[in-house]
Protein backbone atom coordinates (compact mmCIF):
# COMPACT_ATOMS: atom_id res chain seq x y z
CA UNK A 1 0.00 0.00 0.00
CA UNK A 2 2.90 2.34 0.76
CA UNK A 3 4.10 2.07 -2.83
CA UNK A 4 0.62 3.05 -4.09
CA UNK A 5 0.59 6.11 -1.82
CA UNK A 6 4.05 7.17 -3.03
CA UNK A 7 3.02 6.56 -6.65
CA UNK A 8 -0.05 8.76 -6.21
CA UNK A 9 1.91 11.56 -4.59
CA UNK A 10 4.58 11.37 -7.27
CA UNK A 11 1.91 11.59 -9.98
CA UNK A 12 0.42 14.65 -8.27
CA UNK A 13 3.71 16.52 -7.86
CA UNK A 14 5.18 15.50 -11.21
CA UNK A 15 2.28 17.30 -12.88
CA UNK A 16 0.64 20.69 -12.20
CA UNK A 17 -2.22 19.05 -10.24
CA UNK A 18 -0.76 19.37 -6.73
CA UNK A 19 0.52 22.90 -7.24
CA UNK A 20 -2.75 24.04 -8.80
CA UNK A 21 -4.89 22.54 -6.07
CA UNK A 22 -2.81 23.98 -3.23
CA UNK A 23 -2.40 27.32 -5.02
CA UNK A 24 -6.08 27.70 -5.92
CA UNK A 25 -7.19 26.75 -2.39
CA UNK A 26 -4.88 29.29 -0.77
CA UNK A 27 -5.60 31.96 -3.38
CA UNK A 28 -9.39 31.77 -3.10
CA UNK A 29 -9.32 31.77 0.69
CA UNK A 30 -6.73 34.55 0.80
CA UNK A 31 -8.64 36.81 -1.58
CA UNK A 32 -12.02 36.40 0.10
CA UNK A 33 -10.71 36.60 3.66
CA UNK A 34 -8.10 39.33 3.36
CA UNK A 35 -8.44 41.23 0.05
CA UNK A 36 -11.95 41.40 -1.38
CA UNK A 37 -14.35 43.71 0.42
CA UNK A 38 -17.49 41.98 1.60
CA UNK A 39 -18.99 39.85 4.31
CA UNK A 40 -16.10 37.36 4.28
CA UNK A 41 -13.32 39.90 4.79
CA UNK A 42 -11.86 39.42 8.27
CA UNK A 43 -10.25 42.87 8.38
CA UNK A 44 -13.62 44.56 7.78
CA UNK A 45 -15.69 42.31 10.05
CA UNK A 46 -15.02 44.25 13.25
CA UNK A 47 -14.05 41.10 15.17
CA UNK A 48 -11.24 38.62 14.79
CA UNK A 49 -12.19 34.98 14.23
CA UNK A 50 -11.94 32.34 11.52
CA UNK A 51 -15.63 31.55 11.12
CA UNK A 52 -15.62 32.85 7.55
CA UNK A 53 -12.70 30.58 6.64
CA UNK A 54 -14.45 27.52 8.02
CA UNK A 55 -17.59 28.51 6.12
CA UNK A 56 -15.75 28.94 2.80
CA UNK A 57 -13.40 25.94 2.96
CA UNK A 58 -16.04 23.17 2.65
CA UNK A 59 -17.51 24.83 -0.44
CA UNK A 60 -14.10 25.20 -2.07
CA UNK A 61 -13.28 21.56 -1.30
CA UNK A 62 -16.53 20.42 -2.94
CA UNK A 63 -14.87 21.35 -6.24
CA UNK A 64 -11.16 20.94 -5.51
CA UNK A 65 -11.21 17.44 -3.98
CA UNK A 66 -13.13 15.91 -6.94
CA UNK A 67 -10.51 17.56 -9.17
CA UNK A 68 -7.84 15.65 -7.24
CA UNK A 69 -9.62 12.30 -7.18
CA UNK A 70 -11.33 12.23 -10.58
CA UNK A 71 -8.36 10.52 -12.22
CA UNK A 72 -7.74 7.95 -9.45
CA UNK A 73 -9.52 5.02 -11.11
CA UNK A 74 -10.94 6.70 -14.23
CA UNK A 75 -7.48 6.87 -15.73
CA UNK A 76 -6.75 3.24 -14.80
CA UNK A 77 -10.04 2.14 -16.37
CA UNK A 78 -9.52 4.22 -19.50
CA UNK A 79 -5.98 2.98 -20.15
CA UNK A 80 -6.66 -0.60 -19.05
CA UNK A 81 -3.95 -0.54 -16.38
CA UNK A 82 -6.52 -1.57 -13.77
CA UNK A 83 -6.16 -5.14 -15.05
CA UNK A 84 -2.40 -4.95 -14.57
CA UNK A 85 -2.85 -3.66 -11.02
CA UNK A 86 -5.16 -6.57 -10.26
CA UNK A 87 -2.35 -9.00 -11.12
CA UNK A 88 0.05 -7.35 -8.67
CA UNK A 89 0.55 -8.87 -5.20
CA UNK A 90 -1.75 -6.30 -3.57
CA UNK A 91 -5.34 -6.57 -2.48
CA UNK A 92 -8.14 -4.33 -3.72
CA UNK A 93 -8.26 -2.68 -0.32
CA UNK A 94 -4.55 -1.88 -0.41
CA UNK A 95 -5.03 -0.32 -3.84
CA UNK A 96 -8.08 1.68 -2.75
CA UNK A 97 -6.56 2.86 0.54
CA UNK A 98 -3.30 3.74 -1.21
CA UNK A 99 -5.10 6.02 -3.65
CA UNK A 100 -7.34 7.39 -0.89
CA UNK A 101 -4.45 8.21 1.46
CA UNK A 102 -2.38 9.73 -1.35
CA UNK A 103 -5.24 12.08 -2.27
CA UNK A 104 -6.01 12.93 1.35
CA UNK A 105 -2.36 13.81 2.06
CA UNK A 106 -2.53 16.35 -0.76
CA UNK A 107 -5.63 17.88 0.84
CA UNK A 108 -3.82 18.08 4.20
CA UNK A 109 -0.88 19.82 2.51
CA UNK A 110 -3.34 22.42 1.19
CA UNK A 111 -4.80 23.01 4.68
CA UNK A 112 -1.49 23.26 6.58
CA UNK A 113 -0.48 26.73 5.27
CA UNK A 114 -3.80 28.15 6.47
CA UNK A 115 -2.69 27.55 10.06
CA UNK A 116 -0.95 30.90 9.71
CA UNK A 117 -4.45 32.40 9.86
CA UNK A 118 -4.57 31.35 13.52
CA UNK A 119 -1.50 33.46 14.27
CA UNK A 120 -2.98 36.35 12.28
CA UNK A 121 -6.21 36.25 14.27
CA UNK A 122 -4.18 35.93 17.48
CA UNK A 123 -2.38 39.19 16.65
CA UNK A 124 -5.49 40.99 15.40
CA UNK A 125 -7.52 40.27 18.52
CA UNK A 126 -8.30 43.01 21.01
CA UNK A 127 -6.54 42.42 23.32
CA UNK A 128 -3.83 40.46 21.47
CA UNK A 129 -4.42 36.74 21.96
CA UNK A 130 -8.20 37.04 22.18
CA UNK A 131 -8.95 33.88 20.24
CA UNK A 132 -10.94 30.76 21.12
CA UNK A 133 -8.37 28.04 20.52
CA UNK A 134 -10.78 25.21 21.34
CA UNK A 135 -13.32 26.31 18.74
CA UNK A 136 -10.63 27.11 16.17
CA UNK A 137 -8.79 23.81 16.35
CA UNK A 138 -12.09 21.93 16.66
CA UNK A 139 -13.04 23.53 13.35
CA UNK A 140 -9.76 22.40 11.79
CA UNK A 141 -10.44 18.85 12.97
CA UNK A 142 -13.96 19.04 11.56
CA UNK A 143 -12.56 20.31 8.25
CA UNK A 144 -10.16 17.36 8.10
CA UNK A 145 -12.96 14.86 8.70
CA UNK A 146 -15.11 16.60 6.09
CA UNK A 147 -12.27 16.56 3.57
CA UNK A 148 -11.71 12.88 4.35
CA UNK A 149 -15.33 12.15 3.47
CA UNK A 150 -15.16 14.21 0.27
CA UNK A 151 -12.04 12.25 -0.71
CA UNK A 152 -13.77 8.89 -0.28
CA UNK A 153 -16.71 10.17 -2.38
CA UNK A 154 -14.29 11.29 -5.07
CA UNK A 155 -12.45 7.97 -5.09
CA UNK A 156 -15.74 6.10 -5.49
CA UNK A 157 -16.95 8.46 -8.23
CA UNK A 158 -13.77 7.80 -10.20
CA UNK A 159 -14.78 4.13 -10.53
CA UNK A 160 -18.12 4.95 -12.15
CA UNK A 161 -16.85 6.26 -15.47
CA UNK A 162 -13.74 6.12 -17.63
CA UNK A 163 -14.33 9.80 -18.35
CA UNK A 164 -12.65 11.99 -15.73
CA UNK A 165 -15.05 14.89 -16.29
CA UNK A 166 -18.03 12.62 -15.62
CA UNK A 167 -16.33 11.36 -12.43
CA UNK A 168 -15.70 14.97 -11.38
CA UNK A 169 -19.34 15.98 -11.88
CA UNK A 170 -20.64 12.93 -9.99
CA UNK A 171 -18.30 13.63 -7.08
CA UNK A 172 -19.27 17.32 -6.93
CA UNK A 173 -22.98 16.52 -7.07
CA UNK A 174 -22.77 13.78 -4.41
CA UNK A 175 -20.66 15.93 -2.09
CA UNK A 176 -23.03 18.87 -2.51
CA UNK A 177 -26.12 16.78 -1.74
CA UNK A 178 -24.55 15.25 1.35
CA UNK A 179 -23.15 18.54 2.62
CA UNK A 180 -26.03 20.89 1.93
CA UNK A 181 -28.90 18.98 0.35
CA UNK A 182 -30.30 17.32 3.48
CA UNK A 183 -29.97 20.49 5.54
CA UNK A 184 -31.72 22.50 2.83
CA UNK A 185 -34.52 19.94 2.67
CA UNK A 186 -34.95 20.04 6.45
CA UNK A 187 -35.21 23.85 6.36
CA UNK A 188 -38.48 23.59 4.40
CA UNK A 189 -40.11 22.03 7.50
CA UNK A 190 -41.99 19.48 5.42
CA UNK A 191 -41.52 16.47 7.66
CA UNK A 192 -42.38 17.73 11.13
CA UNK A 193 -40.43 15.90 13.83
CA UNK A 194 -38.30 14.18 11.19
CA UNK A 195 -36.73 17.46 10.03
CA UNK A 196 -33.95 17.29 12.63
CA UNK A 197 -33.26 13.65 11.71
CA UNK A 198 -33.03 14.53 8.02
CA UNK A 199 -30.68 17.40 8.84
CA UNK A 200 -28.42 15.07 10.83
CA UNK A 201 -28.07 12.79 7.81
CA UNK A 202 -26.10 15.57 6.10
CA UNK A 203 -22.43 16.34 6.58
CA UNK A 204 -22.88 19.98 7.53
CA UNK A 205 -24.73 19.30 10.80
CA UNK A 206 -21.86 17.15 12.09
CA UNK A 207 -19.23 19.54 10.73
CA UNK A 208 -20.87 22.40 12.65
CA UNK A 209 -21.06 20.24 15.77
CA UNK A 210 -17.31 19.51 15.78
CA UNK A 211 -16.59 23.15 14.93
CA UNK A 212 -18.01 24.17 18.31
CA UNK A 213 -14.85 22.75 19.87
CA UNK A 214 -16.49 19.75 21.50
CA UNK A 215 -15.37 16.46 19.94
CA UNK A 216 -18.46 14.25 20.11
CA UNK A 217 -17.86 10.58 19.34
CA UNK A 218 -21.18 10.48 17.47
CA UNK A 219 -19.80 12.98 14.96
CA UNK A 220 -16.55 11.05 14.59
CA UNK A 221 -18.42 7.78 14.07
CA UNK A 222 -20.65 9.48 11.51
CA UNK A 223 -17.75 10.77 9.41
CA UNK A 224 -15.87 7.48 9.72
CA UNK A 225 -18.99 5.55 8.67
CA UNK A 226 -19.69 7.70 5.60
CA UNK A 227 -16.04 7.49 4.56
CA UNK A 228 -15.94 3.72 4.98
CA UNK A 229 -19.27 3.35 3.16
CA UNK A 230 -17.94 5.03 0.01
CA UNK A 231 -14.68 3.11 0.20
CA UNK A 232 -16.77 -0.06 0.49
CA UNK A 233 -18.70 0.95 -2.64
CA UNK A 234 -15.36 1.57 -4.35
CA UNK A 235 -14.21 -1.94 -3.46
CA UNK A 236 -17.47 -3.36 -4.85
CA UNK A 237 -16.99 -1.47 -8.11
CA UNK A 238 -13.40 -2.65 -8.48
CA UNK A 239 -14.34 -6.26 -7.78
CA UNK A 240 -17.07 -6.21 -10.42
CA UNK A 241 -15.16 -4.21 -13.00
CA UNK A 242 -14.89 -6.18 -16.21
Amino acid sequence: MKSIVIKELNSFFSSPIAYLVIGVYLLINGLFLWVFEGDFNILHAGFADLNNYFFLAPWIFIFLIPAITMRSFSEELNTGTIEILKTKPITNWQLILGKYIGSFILVILAIIPTLIYVYSIYQLGNPVGNIKFGTTFGSFIGLLFLASTYTSIGIFSSTISKNQIVSFIIAVFTSFILFYGFESLANYNLFGNLDSTIQNIGLNAHYKSISKGVIDTRDLVYFASITFFFLLLTNYRIQHEQ
